[in-house]
């Protein structure tokens, strides 16, 4: 039997996400966020996508490469208030924004991987982000049934991974990437360090190689990922 090896040219990788594709990214602010994949995806330059992300990284980075280049539709986040060219867009409508609390967010993404259809919460009850949500009556209280977020593609950064697609994220980079990498039908991780399988540890595995499709090798960290280098 042949070894697997899901190493994949990023441009060939990145080539498979059509117009109007739902792109999760993972990271948080800088840690963990695939910048590289994404100026990928801004030279290929798909159209009207949805991108959820925690948050809307800086101005020229990250996210904002793609706003600023007419790519995003929709914008599914926990917050852009670092991001300026986001807040104009939004108010000038030719962004499309939903808020969601950062751990709903995040769990509305985690019970996608987990092959549920959502969940209940009264995280939000009597606000704005409560606003046009079902309602679900549950032992006489009053809840708001939060939907799973699935995507089509997973943008991921792991610090190591083997051929076969195991990956391993460094401290506070780990934040959203597993659990994106469940939530996505096609996976896209980018890896600094890539070894033969067997070389990692099965119980440093955060994310096993059956959630991952595509293996990009990063030869060198550019200069966005300064706040990472280790």
């Amino acid at each position: 039997m042949p070894v697997l090896d899901k190493s994949t040219a990023m441009a060939d990788a990145v080539a498979q996400i059509p117009d109007g594709a739902r792109i999760m990214i993972g990271g948080f602010g800088v840690p963990g966020t695939p910048f590289l994949l994404i100026e990928e995806l801004v030279r290929q330059g798909p159209k009207k996508l949805t991108i959820i992300k925690n948050d809307a990284n800086e101005a020229d980075m990250g996210v904002d490469r793609l706003l600023a280049a007419g790519m995003v539709q929709r914008l599914i986040t926990s917050h852009i208030g670092l991001n300026s060219n986001a807040i104009r867009m939004m108010n000038a409508g030719e962004l499309e924004v939903e808020f969601v609390a950062q751990g709903i967010l995040a769990e509305r993404i985690r019970t996608a991987g987990a092959g549920l259809k959502g969940f209940v919460s009264d995280i939000g009850m009597g606000t704005l982000l409560a606003e046009g949500k079902q309602r679900v009556e549950v032992d006489g209280h009053t809840y708001l049934f939060e939907p799973a977020i699935e995507a089509d593609f997973a943008l991921v950064h792991a610090a190591r991974a083997d051929l076969g697609g195991n990956l391993v994220y460094e401290a506070t980079a780990r934040n959203f990437n597993p659990l994106m990498a469940m939530a996505a039908e096609c996976t896209i991780a980018e890896a600094e360090t890539i070894v033969p399988i067997g070389s990692i540890e099965p119980d440093t595995v955060h994310t096993p190689a059956p959630f991952v499709d595509h293996l990009v090798a990063l030869t060198e960290l550019t200069e966005v990922y300064g706040v990472v280098k280790r």
